[in-house]
């Protein structure tokens, strides 16, 4: 365990990040200036402290900062003076007991950041993150399987343009959402969500293009998805969906859309109106058999096919020109179509199946596809 920075690093003169861990009686020098090109410092379960020099260097320069800590008064002080700070990144303890929001409420100080990040333990959000949200542009917790209540003061982040709320245990949608009209991002991952009626008040939402409704218990998609017509990129992937609704693929903008690890036993015909589509994924699912429409989107590069069903392959793959990746391992296929030829951007690396499955397609294709990854290395 290191008692201190070793003088060598203040030679790094181009370093960018500083990452400073377990150093539980470290003083940050004044050299530390030396570090012209310093923009990042991690400090984790480190209580530093700092000298008044070195102090006036990063208030100036620094612009994200990382912190993990058991006790919550491992977190230092001095860092609510940075007043160039866009970006801070807290993992720890933040519940309520003993008056713990007391010790983060400098974070009203930092008028500058733009982004911050809590790995925590929340039962609510403590009153001094929702001062701050006023001109965040991203928040992001992750509440580690702890149920995070009383949300109604979300409505008032207004710049908010990204919004993670991870493993927060919600079970549905929380209404604040609706009012944040700058948002272009929402994740929701991993909080047990079973129902998403809610989602037709996501169409107030104009600016939103991504979606992660990802990990959760959701089986039934509302027919109101059809309404986010400016959605590009969504995530529904590890739920127990069974059926898609047609009026899913109104969203003629989807560019990404992630439907494995579902409970589906067809890709739906209205698929082909998706002609932006670059990535689709239904990987294990159930699924027997492909729409010849599925090969209307001819602006694919990856389709994940694996672990499913399918028993023969179309031989249209070969209209797919764009396709980099392709994932097949897992299904009952007893060949390759030898259209894959015509997919000149596929290379043996991208595509992802058993090896004597491989084998099936003839010579001239199985070399061409070598051949691709042979010129790219």
């Amino acid at each position: 365990m290191l008692s201190g920075i070793p003088d060598t690093v203040f030679d790094l003169i181009e370093l960018e990040v500083l990452k400073l861990e377990l150093i539980p009686d470290v003083t940050i020098p004044p050299i530390i200036a030396q570090l012209s090109s310093l923009r990042e410092m991690w400090l984790y379960h480190t209580p530093a402290k700092i000298e008044a020099p070195a102090l006036a260097f990063l208030r100036e320069n620094l612009k994200s900062l990382h912190i993990k800590f058991t006790d919550i008064k491992e977190i230092p002080l001095w860092i609510y003076s940075l007043k160039n700070l866009r970006e801070l990144h807290l993992t720890g303890n933040l519940s309520a007991e003993n008056n713990r929001f007391i010790v983060i409420d400098g974070l009203r100080e930092l008028k500058s950041l733009k982004v911050l990040r809590l790995k925590s333990n929340l039962t609510k959000l403590p009153q001094v993150v929702t001062d701050v949200g006023v001109h965040l542009q991203k928040l992001s917790i992750n509440n580690e399987g702890t149920k995070l209540m009383v949300l109604n003061s979300l409505k008032k982040m207004v710049n908010l343009t990204e919004l993670e709320l991870v493993r927060c245990d919600l079970e549905r949608i929380p209404h604040s959402i609706f009012s944040l009209h700058n948002l272009q991002e929402i994740d929701l991952k991993d909080n047990n969500l079973k129902t998403i009626e809610e989602i037709i008040s996501f169409q107030h939402l104009h600016r939103l293009v991504c979606l992660k409704l990802w990990y959760n218990q959701i089986a039934y998609i509302p027919i109101q998805i059809g309404t986010l017509t400016n959605m590009e990129r969504l995530y529904l992937n590890r739920n127990k969906i069974e059926k898609i609704p047609s009026q899913l693929f109104f969203c003629r903008k989807l560019r990404f859309l992630d439907l494995s690890h579902n409970n589906l036993t067809s890709i739906h015909s209205d698929v082909g109106f998706l002609q932006n589509l670059q990535y689709l994924a239904v990987t294990a699912n159930r699924i027997e058999t492909l729409p010849p429409e599925l090969f209307q989107c001819k602006k694919l590069r990856t389709l994940n096919l694996g672990n499913n069903c399918l028993q023969t392959l179309p031989s249209r793959f070969g209209e797919l020109t764009g396709l980099t990746q392709l994932e097949l391992r897992g299904n009952r296929l007893e060949c390759l179509p030898v259209e894959l030829g015509e997919c000149r951007l596929l290379k043996r690396s991208g595509l992802v199946v058993e090896e004597d499955l491989f084998n099936t397609l003839p010579s001239e294709v199985k070399e061409q596809l070598w051949r691709a990854d042979k010129e790219q290395a």
